[in-house]
């Protein structure tokens, strides 16, 4: 294999990875629901590579490293998500992501100010996560609206992904060292689901979704915890695997947990 198609390798993996990923969640979000919809576009497909990548490159302490600055930009992306789905409720598409993108970049930039620990790092998921959950609670049930799909629309979701990624790797070329390092952890997954979802379904139904990933992006959080903790004293293999398996297992869980509650209110409900 060619040193060429080595160093394209990780770009092609997550362009395909995401584009599949967030086109496929954006069709079960319209026919099946928010959350089911959420689960699928915010599985760790697409970051796990990354550290799978890093992982060949880098020993375990590097790696340990980065797991650590993921777990903080973790966190930023957790508001980003409220932030969006609270101005979607009444502001356009643009609006909102712009708004929202401005506040993750706020808090990204402050992040990589700090030295961070990991103790502060958990800490700092454990008090957003949940207090994002409690204040978007009203933003996650909306009615997703049943629209026909035209022949040419999973096409065109799939370019504008691709074409999104594109743009911000072009950006990366001519930015400093300190946007492209914004750029490389930017929530691409939940942005082209984004604009994919609110010019076709509306902004409470994006929200709806939006909001959804909250619980998963929880999950990912555990799973980077997992694959700091790990690394060093385990071995790279391991702690991989359970940085893929947690977020996989929670996501699973929170389905099963919220399709168990629907089915026991249609029981309880009249005959």
């Amino acid at each position: 294999m060619s040193a060429d198609l080595i160093a394209w390798l990780p770009l092609a993996v997550k362009l395909i990875l995401t584009a599949a990923i967030v086109v496929a969640a954006s069709v079960i979000a319209e026919r099946v629901g928010a959350l089911t919809g959420a689960l699928v576009a915010t599985l760790p497909v697409t970051i796990w590579p990354a550290y799978v990548f890093l992982s060949l490159d880098h020993d375990g302490a590097y790696l340990a490293q980065a797991a650590l600055s993921g777990l903080v930009i973790n966190a930023a992306t957790g508001l980003f998500l409220l932030v969006y789905a609270a101005l979607a409720q009444k502001r356009g598409t643009f609006v909102s992501l712009a708004l929202a993108a401005a506040c993750w970049i706020a808090l990204a930039l402050l992040a990589r100010s700090v030295g961070w620990t990991f103790a502060a790092a958990a800490l700092l998921n454990l008090v957003v996560y949940p207090a994002c959950l409690w204040l978007g609670r009203v933003l996650r049930d909306a009615e997703m609206p049943r629209l026909r799909h035209a022949w040419y629309d999973l096409p065109l979701r799939t370019i504008l992904v691709c074409g999104l990624m594109a743009t911000i790797l072009e950006a990366s070329h001519w930015a400093g060292p300190t946007l492209t390092g914004l750029l490389a952890v930017f929530p691409i997954s939940s942005t082209s689901l984004i604009l994919i979802l609110q010019p076709r379904l509306g902004g409470r139904a994006a929200a709806a979704v939006i909001a959804n990933s909250v619980w998963s992006l929880f999950g990912i959080s555990f799973g980077l915890a997992a694959l700091n903790l790990a690394v060093v004293p385990l071995g790279a293999a391991f702690a991989l695997a359970a940085a893929l398996a947690i977020p996989i297992v929670w996501n699973l869980t929170v389905w099963l947990i919220y399709r168990r509650a629907a089915l026991a209110v249609e029981e309880s409900g009249p005959a």
